[in-house]
């Protein structure tokens, strides 16, 4: 496990990327997007989990413009203060533009095979969709995303391949929401949807207050094949 130093193509600066190494090479890559936590040992262990699976893991720090390296756990009030109100400043245009970078530099990595995806997790889960609607991605993930329903039109028209998944039970993710995601996701053949029944939110987050190890494992599975037959 290491990390790395990618510039921002705005020139303000740089931030840091957990980088996780598969045991076999040539590889694709797999851009680990956070969420609202910053990249917490939860990430890392997706991160890790990911380069498990063959693939190179690679996870941007997304909040270092307003603080670099936060790392929060959903186990206190405090720290679920902190993260709505990163989250609230966050800017997501320039998040896009730091996924676009850390993509770049994900298919230049030593042992990649010039494949690069993206598998996001909350805001992560936003942040995949929006790079496959913005970017050139081979191929994104989107578990849990939030705000999916304001992006509902363009949705419709995306170009690369995009899997969701949708917690049915979702705090965050009101059921109207959903089915304006579906209805719009669902004719397009480059979208893959999958409602997961009474799970909450985070339902995939090992060590969160609403992990469910059975929906977990299905859209898990779902996930590897999907970036096998994409970035293989």
């Amino acid at each position: 496990m290491a990390e790395i130093t990618i510039k921002a193509t705005d020139g303000s600066g740089a931030f840091f990327a957990y980088v996780a190494r598969p045991k076999a090479t040539p590889a694709g890559a797999v851009v680990v997007i956070q969420e609202i936590f910053g990249v917490s040992a939860s990430m890392r262990a997706i991160t890790d989990a990911v380069a498990d699976q063959g693939f190179i893991g690679i996870c941007p720090d997304l909040f270092w413009r307003l603080e670099p390296r936060v790392s929060l756990t959903d186990k206190t009030q405090s720290e679920w203060d902190k993260a709505f109100a990163l989250l609230n400043a966050f800017d997501q245009d320039k998040g896009v533009d730091d996924l676009k970078a850390t993509l770049a530099a994900a298919r230049t990595l030593e042992g990649g095979n010039g494949k690069a995806g993206t598998i996001g997790f909350c805001l992560g889960g936003r942040m995949a969709a929006l790079m496959a609607i913005r970017s050139d991605a081979d191929c994104n993930v989107s578990y849990y995303g939030v705000m999916l329903d304001a992006l509902a039109g363009e949705l419709r028209s995306v170009g690369h391949p995009l899997l969701m998944h949708i917690a049915e039970n979702d705090k965050f993710v009101p059921k109207e929401a959903q089915g304006t995601v579906l209805a719009a996701a669902m004719p397009n053949p480059q979208v893959e949807a999958h409602v997961y029944p009474g799970v909450d939110h985070a339902f995939a987050r090992v060590d969160g207050q609403h992990w469910d190890g059975r929906a977990a494992a299905i859209a898990n599975g779902r996930t590897a094949a999907f970036l096998a037959r994409w970035l293989a």
